[in-house]
Order: C-alpha cells, then sequence, then structure tokens
C-alpha cells in the first residue's frame, strides 16, 4: 500500500501509469463510507481510464480506508480534506488533471477547484443535482452519525442511512471515524462560488437517486456546465453503469457540446 504522511495524516494513494506513458492524469474521490478500492478499481474505473491512455491517481479520503482515521469532527473540514488531495499531486508531480468525484467526493473535488482552478482540466460530480445547495441540519447530521454507532443497525429506521450503515460494514470501515465525519460543520457552497469556475463541468446522476435530484440544475450554476441523467440507476448503482462512463467519456471527449443532453 502506497502511502505519504501529508499535513501530519498518512494517506494511501494508488498512482497507476498505462505502458508507455500517459495522455492525461485523471484524479479520482470516492464517497462517503467508501474507499478507493470500493469506488473506483473494483467498479472498474481504474480499468477503463489505464485503457484511455490516462494516469489514475486515487487516494483515500481521511476517516476512509487504509487512510487515517481521526477521530475529531474538525479534522474532517472540506479545506483539509482538500488539502490532502493537492499535497498528494504535488509529492506525485502531477500539474493540471481531470478532477472526477462521487458524493461526498463531490465536495472535496469542488474545494481543490476553487482552491486550485488552472491546475483542473475538466470537472467530473456524480451523485450530486438540484438539491445540492439544500442546507444540511444538525439533525440530518447527528442522524448519520447515530447511525454508524448503532449497536444494531436493524434499529436504524430511516432507508438510505441503514444502505450507508450496512456498506460501511461491507468495507470494514471504521464507525467512529464515519461518525465523527458526519459531525463536522462545514459551510456551504454557495451558487457565486460555482460561477466562478470556467472548467468544464459535468453533473451526472442516477434517475431513481433521491437525494441528488436533477443534474441539470445543478449544471446550470456553472459557466459550462453539463448535465447527465442515467436511467434507471440509484444513488449506489450509477457509480459501476457502463453507461455513467460513458458519459464521463463522452464529455472528456468534447462530445456533450450542447448543454443538457438528454438522458441516456
Amino acid at each position: 500500500m502506497p502511502s505519504l504522511t501529508l499535513n501530519g495524516v498518512e494517506i494511501a494513494y494508488d498512482d497507476i501509469s498505462p505502458p508507455g506513458g500517459a495522455e492525461r492524469t485523471a484524479v479520482f474521490l470516492h464517497g462517503y463510507a467508501s474507499n478507493r478500492n470500493e469506488g473506483w478499481r473494483r467498479t472498474g474505473w481504474y480499468g477503463a481510464f489505464e485503457r484511455r491512455r490516462a494516469r489514475v491517481v486515487a487516494l483515500d479520503q481521511r476517516g476512509h480506508g487504509e487512510s487515517a482515521k481521526p477521530r475529531e469532527p474538525e479534522a474532517y473540514a472540506r479545506e483539509a480534506m482538500a488539502g490532502d488531495v493537492l499535497a498528494l499531486l504535488d509529492a506525485l508531480g502531477v500539474g493540471r488533471f481531470d478532477l472526477i468525484g462521487y458524493s461526498m467526493g463531490t465536495r472535496t473535488a469542488l474545494q481543490v477547484a476553487l482552491a486550485a482552478p488552472d491546475r483542473v482540466s475538466n470537472l467530473v460530480l456524480g451523485g450530486v443535482g438540484g438539491r445540492f445547495f439544500e442546507p444540511r441540519s444538525p439533525d440530518q447530521a447527528q442522524a448519520l452519525s447515530d447511525a454508524m454507532l448503532a449497536e444494531d443497525p436493524a434499529t436504524i429506521d430511516h432507508p438510505l442511512l441503514r444502505s450507508f450503515r450496512h456498506f460501511a460494514d461491507e468495507q470494514g470501515e471504521d464507525r467512529k471515524a464515519l461518525a465523527a465525519f458526519a459531525r463536522t460543520s462545514n459551510p456551504p457552497f454557495r451558487p457565486a462560488d460555482l460561477g466562478r469556475l470556467a472548467m468544464p463541468v459535468l453533473v451526472v446522476a442516477g434517475q431513481r437517486d433521491d437525494t441528488a435530484g436533477d443534474p441539470e440544475e445543478l449544471a446550470r450554476a456553472f459557466p459550462h456546465g453539463r448535465g447527465v441523467t442515467v436511467i434507471g440507476c440509484d444513488h449506489f448503482s450509477a457509480i459501476p453503469h457502463a453507461l455513467t462512463k460513458a458519459a464521463v467519456f463522452d464529455f472528456l471527449d468534447g462530445l456533450l457540446d450542447d448543454p443538457f443532453p438528454p438522458s441516456f
């Protein structure tokens, strides 16, 4: 397991280049209770990008996978998590890159893009949509934290929270670290913040992803945003789906010239 201590936190990562050299670099940021292996390798994203002659860089964000797992909510400030990404890329000698985040990873990705907009060639935001700007109440944060700490997952009433808890258990994630993450307070993104990002942006989400909302609605917040809905998918099934990959590759290849194309 390659890892580096960055900003005082050990971060595990993969850095994979295709034989003969890469034509571009793609950086991947996984979602909550996931990790780089589950979110990107097992679901076929590593191989798909390697076949397109891309260097793949993916990390376990702090609190997840094989990276360090602080138990204090303040350790998960969005600026700190974005700082891990940029410090890793600096250490690996990566200049410009395509940045791909899913769910929780979209928040980190946006913070990276705002902090270093000249380094992000293309930005892909998955598993989010029109509900992105809805504020998260303290009660919601506490409910997610409680779900991670519950002795018996069967006692979790909310279906989505129960799904996240089962997913965390399946991955062997540190539930106390995830609970601390859930209680972290970050300032909300504002549409004006997103409006400053000049790079091309793709927002893609499953049709049945009730946590995301309409991806086209969020895409309109960006000067060069495009939205794609993947038919028949929910928040979890959209990640491995071939149509999600197709949308991302069409976007990176410049084939989504018309804003808000028809759903796949």
